[in-house]
């Protein structure tokens, strides 16, 4: 009778010890609202919106202990529209992340697969589109720098350094995947930032390379960026740095980006988060966006955040300058559920042709101004 006590209660320490060495997570996020915009095409809409702060998502994470702190580590991740239960990342089964990689408690991780870049990974938090707080409809026009998360880079060796003592940095490259074309199709970055109290500071680049007479070929290129990024151009540069400092309930912070394009052919409006299709001038093209933001946290449960981004750009023989202001209240009813108001109004001058009001997410506007509000619902698990 001991024996089978002893058996049985060794069988249950082991299992409880495999359990905590080795872990697969199912996580989630579903975002719907009604978004009401004054104009689109030339006609104000009505619409049941997907995805306006942040995108509808499922997905696994997952983790084994390896021993000597070291892990196995991976994230599958796919992206769908709650209005009609398609696939987004232009019909990939996980098109938001898909890597897989080794995770060391003192030197950092290395992953495998199709990922952020650094832009995102470490300026990203500092601006407010592409989170929590502000998300799709805060993005700078046509998500030039990515700060919205439009694209990912397949084929990508990522590095990400260990905290040490605030500071963290990473390096990517995607390969292109094909012989005798390896500077084609391609992309890296780097990245890095330092938190210490309430300070937050962040620097990175991405630079994208392509041979646009090869964007046609999207739903079936092998390559690094083909099929995802907004612009058909034969090169992108972004860079940018920002700061913010959290004080009490309340955070402030500005983030600078430059994004510049050569040989730009034209924006792809399935890959920009807008239904704006923009032919651009065959030349160079740059953007330059300025964001102020700020949020604080009024309750326990009430939330507001607002942001002001200036953008100045070259686009062929035109200067085309977008303001655009954007505020967003969101209201808990638990921990994973919350309801949501926000509005984005947009003003750009020295248009040129074709080129009109563009927040993400819709149709751009036939005239200079573009406003949007929109009522929303978002269920985390």
């Amino acid at each position: 009778m001991k024996k089978t006590l002893l058996v049985g209660a060794l069988t249950g320490a082991f299992a409880t010890m495999a359990h905590a060495q080795s872990s697969v997570t199912l996580y989630g996020l579903i975002d719907a609202g009604i978004t009401y915009t004054n104009n689109q095409g030339g006609h104000s809409n009505w619409q049941q919106s997907t995805g306006a702060v942040n995108g509808s998502r499922w997905g696994l994470r997952g983790s084994e202990d390896l021993g000597g702190g070291l892990k196995a580590i991976f994230t599958l991740e796919n992206g769908f529209g709650i209005n009609n239960g398609t696939l987004k990342q232009n019909g990939r089964e996980f098109g938001r992340q898909a890597w897989v990689g080794l995770q060391s408690e003192q030197f950092g991780s290395v992953t495998l697969g199709r990922q952020y870049d650094d832009v995102v990974q470490y300026l990203g938090p500092l601006a407010l589109t592409g989170t929590q707080y502000g998300g799709t409809s805060f993005a700078h026009p046509f998500d030039n720098d990515n700060l919205d998360n439009s694209f990912r880079v397949n084929n990508s060796v990522h590095f990400q350094s260990a905290n040490y003592g605030g500071f963290k940095a990473g390096a990517m490259y995607g390969f292109s995947n094909t012989a005798g074309q390896f500077s084609n199709n391609r992309a890296y970055s780097i990245g890095a930032s330092y938190s210490w109290n309430g300070l937050n500071v962040a620097a990175a680049y991405m630079q994208l390379n392509n041979n646009t007479n090869a964007l046609a070929q999207a739903a079936t290129s092998p390559g690094a960026v083909t099929g995802d990024a907004p612009f058909v151009a034969s090169r992108q540069r972004t860079w940018g740095a920002g700061v913010n400092y959290a004080f009490g309930p309340a955070t402030a912070g500005f983030v600078f980006t430059q994004t510049r394009l050569d040989n730009a052919l034209g924006v792809n409006a399935a890959n920009a988060g807008t239904a704006a299709t923009l032919a651009l001038p065959g030349g160079g093209a740059r953007f330059n966006n300025y964001e102020l933001n700020g949020r604080y946290q009024l309750t326990p449960a009430l939330s507001l955040a607002g942001a002001y981004t200036y953008t100045d750009s070259t686009i062929g023989g035109v200067n085309p300058k977008w303001n655009q202001f954007n505020l967003l209240a969101s209201y808990s009813l638990s921990k994973r559920t919350d309801v949501y108001l926000g509005g984005e109004f947009q003003h750009v001058v020295n248009k040129g042709t074709g080129i009109g009001a563009v927040l993400n997410g819709l149709t751009m506007s036939s005239t200079d101004k573009q406003v949007a509000v929109t009522a929303g619902l978002r269920h985390r698990f």
